[in-house]
């Protein structure tokens, strides 16, 4: 018996078999998980549809974390399916392509700042707090994806940076606020990994590189291995931890001088 047998997760992010939402499912589900996804687009949809069938699930429901109705929305059609809810896994983030190239101070706009935090950061926030009823009274968890870029400066990370950073504190703020009534929060800052999203980072084949070279285990970490932190900070077996934040990057974190 997995340590999720019998609980309830809500995943949100997928979009291909390569998304690290997806090594979170595929992990959760092999732990006894029961679980539900949200799509962006018809245009994923049938892609999610698909892949929330290989691990027994039939709900996939449409989200635009853009939009209160949605996000309000969602959560209506998930409680028509279950009565409750032991968690939600939150793998969305967004800022404008041009904005992930060259100097920060060069390509900052007002339009892209307040896009990247709100598709990254405040979703995460208004996600807790529409699904805080289907979770009451049951010791659920939630948990976000970070990176490196939300605590150091990286090349071409520019305001996906300060939207991380901005998401690292929405993780405390909501760890103290949810849990009085027993849910945890938490976040995953994991390495570099070639999915969807990360192909809009400029130089990105150059920052695999370089973690391949400098950090301690030589190698980049997998979705696989993210997935298997996220399952374990959403079970019973990390009952103790909220408002942490859990590096699964082989190591890289720890770098100074290379």
């Amino acid at each position: 018996m997995g340590f999720l047998t019998d609980k309830r997760f809500l995943i949100t992010g997928v979009a291909s078999n390569r998304s690290i939402a997806w090594g979170v499912a595929q992990a959760m589900h092999r732990e006894g998980a029961q679980l539900a996804f949200t799509y962006q687009g018809e245009k994923l949809q049938g892609r999610v549809e698909d892949l929330a069938s290989s691990v027994d699930s039939n709900i996939a429901i449409p989200l635009d974390v853009g939009s209160d109705e949605q996000i309000d929305a969602c959560f209506e059609t998930l409680a028509g399916h279950w009565d409750g809810l032991d968690g939600i896994v939150h793998a969305i983030a967004y800022a404008p392509k041009d904005e992930l190239e060259g100097n920060y101070a060069d390509v900052l706009t007002r339009e892209g700042f307040a896009t990247a935090h709100d598709i990254s950061s405040y979703s995460f926030g208004a996600l807790a707090k529409a699904g805080r009823g289907l979770m009451a009274g049951r010791n659920g968890a939630l948990v976000t994806m970070s990176y490196l870029g939300a605590v150091r400066a990286v090349p071409n990370y520019n305001v996906m940076g300060v939207a991380k950073a901005s998401l690292e504190a929405n993780v405390r703020y909501l760890a103290a606020a949810l849990g009085p009534e027993g849910t945890r929060v938490n976040a995953v800052s994991a390495g570099p990994i070639r999915t969807l999203a990360a192909a809009g980072i400029a130089d990105f084949r150059s920052m695999l590189k370089q973690v391949e070279e400098r950090t301690p285990l030589k190698r980049n970490v997998t979705i696989e291995e993210v997935g298997n932190a996220a399952a374990f900070l959403c079970s019973d077996l990390a009952s103790g931890i909220t408002g942490d934040v859990l590096y699964v990057d082989t190591g890289y974190h720890i770098l100074g001088l290379g």
